[in-house]
């Protein structure tokens, strides 16, 4: 077992993995910045900061597996190719510089799933609350007030009586029925892993709660399948604004999720404000 040492990691230059557009382009729900900067979250059953500077991103706390952060931040895949495809359009090229600095996280498939249940026809504010009600009621205190994600297992018995605590309405039948598939084997997360994206994406669509958004979510950034392509209400307005009618993401083939994540963040933070 490894010792666990409180200390400092440098995770890259900020070009490479950059916070602000990481943790702010609608991928995740348990990070979140203070006055001046610095990020909290929680990855496993750690707390970490993350935070920049002089040009590079660092993490800091109990840092016992290393190779466990990198995985989690994608740090051994190269983005660089996606750039090839600034030259499909003027509009595509503004996204890609804007978003450079992103990575997708490679989140616990369970929490990914159940996060982005909550998280239709939601906005960011309202699911990070939920998801946060989520777990300081039903998951494990770790440290500092914050609290573990609830297993698959914990959340399947429940009630949606038990749920009223979240205030998530209808989306409260859609958490159960999805903790309910993972625990009985309806959907086994890992093998979903394994799988072609496009059975993976059947055996979501085939739970009551999960629709074609929600499952690519899941897909893209929990299970990572990196040809998924999530398209919400920013994604629409993008795409009809920009790309022709018979659009495929296919055509952007490993990097299609990271082109959207360019798009969506590109799009959100003003991109395409006059549409």
């Amino acid at each position: 077992m490894k010792k666990t040492v409180e200390k400092q990691m440098l995770l890259g230059s900020s070009f490479v993995l950059d916070p602000v557009k990481t943790f702010e382009c609608g991928q995740c729900f348990r990070w979140n910045a203070d006055d001046s900067g610095v990020y909290t979250g929680i990855v496993g059953n750690s707390v970490y900061k993350v935070f920049s500077k002089d040009g590079n991103t660092y993490i800091s706390g109990d840092i016992a597996d290393t190779d466990e952060l990198y995985a989690y931040f994608d740090l051994a895949s190269d983005y660089s190719p996606a750039e090839n495809f600034s030259r499909y359009s003027c509009f595509l090229a503004e996204c890609i510089e804007y978003g450079r600095g992103i990575r997708l996280l490679r989140q616990d498939p369970w929490e990914a799933s159940c996060s982005f249940v909550i998280s239709q026809c939601n906005n960011i504010p309202r699911i990070k609350k939920i998801v946060e009600t989520l777990c300081s009621n039903f998951g494990e205190e770790i440290g500092e007030g914050h609290f573990s994600f609830p297993g698959a297992e914990k959340i399947a018995p429940l009630s949606e009586k038990d749920l009223e605590v979240l205030r998530s309405g209808y989306r409260a039948e859609y958490i159960l029925n999805t903790a309910r598939a993972v625990c009985d084997g309806t959907l086994d997360l890992n093998e979903l892993k394994k799988i072609p994206y496009r059975e993976a994406k059947n055996k979501l669509l085939s739970v009551r709660g999960i629709g074609e958004k929600v499952a690519n979510c899941i897909l893209l950034f929990g299970l990572g399948h990196v040809e998924a392509f999530p398209v919400d209400t920013w994604m629409k307005k993008a795409l009809k604004a920009y790309f022709p009618e018979d659009f495929d993401p296919a055509v952007f083939g490993d990097y299609a999720g990271l082109i959207q994540q360019y798009i969506f963040y590109y799009s959100r933070s003003g991109g395409i404000a006059e549409i």
